[in-house]
């Protein structure tokens, strides 16, 4: 594959660029200056294209004689002071590239949605892509990333093959951003250093590791049916079989207690406050919370029956984890 691939830097992004290289893929990344490309130059067959996903020059560049293009650049932080910028990079952001690969040519577009546009599940039995959701949206993400899916099926009506890929709560080695907040809380946990379990413990989230994910992705460009979305996930856990399971891997018992739901979302309304007032972002809004005190049962049967995907147990994935925190500290 020739691939032009849009948030190279990201948690996903940069391992789906290294197994591409590796792979000897043709790659070329969209970066927002020179400087960002550093952390992608050392990877043989990979070139970059400075720009954003307003510059249209620049995704034009981007395209120009590839088959295959990523899209994974979004803005998923749970706030920012200007309120217009998640649309514009979630929306028209994607619809400036779906344009430029139609006039370019571009065989197939594989769209990094996120299961948060699926879910969440009214119980525990796990939901599947074609669920019809009835809940309103929790945030502007979840809101921005359903409207960005409906352009992409549209693009797909209009010509050009796309596919949705939605992955779960992602973990891992790599970037530790908003994007991997899962790898940060399991490093505290190993490190005696996290002591929360959300709400009564028994909310249920799927969490998958970052090269399943990775491997989702090729797959769907590979063998993904147009006009389709598949969900990339792992486990189902609840909240304390979470942490029960960290607890096994690491031989670790650090104190814990359930923070309840209304003490969660006063302490994050309180971190909004300070953020309108401030300007420093919040590490979580109260939408947020809301969020995660459901169920996101998910099942990635579709994605293994179209793809052959297949992903690890969360035990295992933890270990690979903790493993890879382990070596990072050591070299630092």
């Amino acid at each position: 594959m020739n691939c032009f691939l849009t948030g190279a830097n990201g948690f996903i992004g940069l391992r789906l660029a290294e197994r591409l290289a590796l792979e000897g893929h043709g790659v070329r990344c969209l970066v927002r200056s020179p400087e960002k490309f550093s952390s992608l130059s050392h990877l043989p067959g990979v070139t970059a294209v400075t720009g954003d996903l307003d510059d249209i020059s620049a995704l034009q560049e981007g395209v120009s004689g590839c088959d295959t293009v990523f899209h994974l650049a979004a803005y998923a932080k749970p706030w920012s002071s200007d309120k217009g910028l998640p649309y514009r990079v979630n929306v028209t952001g994607t619809e400036n590239l779906l344009k430029a690969c139609l006039v370019a040519g571009v065989k197939r577009l594989v769209f990094t949605s996120s299961a948060a546009v699926i879910g969440p599940s009214p119980g525990i039995e796990p939901i599947d892509e074609d669920f019809p959701r009835t809940v309103p949206r929790f945030n502007e993400y979840e809101e921005t990333k359903a409207e960005a899916e409906e352009l992409v099926r549209s693009y797909n009506r209009d010509g050009l093959e796309t596919v949705t890929v939605n992955p779960t709560r992602v973990y891992g080695p790599g970037v530790l951003s908003e994007s991997n907040s899962v790898t940060l809380m399991i490093k505290l946990y190993a490190r005696g250093k996290w002591h929360i379990i959300p709400g009564d413990g028994k909310c249920i989230g799927n969490y998958v590791i970052v090269d399943d994910v990775v491997n989702g992705h090729i797959l769907a460009a590979l063998h993904g049916h147009p006009g389709h979305r598949y969900a990339l996930g792992g486990d189902n856990l609840t909240f304390d079989q979470f942490f029960k399971t960290l607890t096994e891997v690491t031989g670790k018992r650090p104190w814990l207690i359930h923070l309840p739901v209304w003490l969660m979302i006063t302490i994050a309304k309180i971190l909004e406050w300070q953020a309108s007032v401030t300007g420093i972002p919040p590490l979580i809004t109260a939408p947020w919370v809301r969020k995660y005190l459901n169920h996101w049962s998910l099942s990635s049967a579709k994605a293994a029956a179209d793809l052959g995907y297949s992903y690890s147990s969360f035990r295992e994935g933890a270990r690979i984890t903790l493993d890879w925190i382990t070596s990072e500290e050591e070299r630092s």
